[in-house]
């Protein structure tokens, strides 16, 4: 129903465990629960700042979740349709391991760093990194991330980087020139370090 909202901050406000900003769009106040990491770097009161919403629908309520990014948002749309994870369950993982972390732990089946996050089970971190492991997968094959690149990292490796980046909302072409750029360092072209790949395309893309 929503995309996002642009407008005016009216405020932020702790309810229980959740976190709510209030934005003031066309002179309608929503309220919006966001993550409890996104106040640290909220514009001041009065101050514009666009928020990628997610609407759902609780005990006949209308609920708004709010997240800095597109990419964000759509994790945490992949998230909650994985069973047994909620709303609550899915902003804590990405509240916790923050969105690089927890894209690079589902691709990487990292459920013991997954299992952290308070109310994450075993059972469930299983879940999340398989489900979404393959639709991360199936993202990568429908992106067109087939050719590798010159000096781009082999194997899984090169699937686990671009999945990732893909999943933080990079395109296949920005994807794909990064790897080809950070493939000419010498050191790096020699690890199958997944995580100092991204790192390195990253830093690069954010140039």
């Amino acid at each position: 129903m929503f995309s996002y909202l642009k407008g005016n901050i009216a405020g932020a406000y702790k309810l229980n465990t959740k976190t709510i900003l209030v934005l003031e769009v066309n002179q309608i106040a929503y309220e919006i629960q966001v993550l409890a990491r996104l106040l640290g770097g909220l514009p001041a009161s009065g101050e514009p700042m666009q928020i990628w919403t997610e609407l759902q629908i609780k005990d006949d309520r209308l609920v708004l979740f709010g997240f800095a990014s597109m990419a964000e948002r759509d994790l945490f749309r992949q998230l909650v349709s994985v069973s047994g994870v909620g709303p609550q369950l899915a902003l804590a993982l990405l509240d916790g391991l923050g969105l690089q972390d927890l894209v690079q732990a589902i691709v990487s089946s990292n459920t013991r760093l997954l299992s952290r996050t308070p109310g994450v089970g075993t059972k469930t971190a299983e879940r999340v990194a398989l489900e979404l492991k393959t639709k991360l997968a199936e993202w990568r094959s429908q992106s067109g991330l087939t050719t590798v690149p010159d000096a781009a990292p082999i194997g899984t490796v090169q699937e686990d980087v671009e999945m990732t980046l893909l999943a933080l909302g990079y395109s296949s072409s920005e994807i794909m020139q990064a790897l080809r750029a950070v493939g000419q360092q010498t050191a790096l072209a020699k690890t199958a370090n997944a995580e100092e790949w991204i790192r390195q395309a990253i830093a690069w893309l954010s140039q």
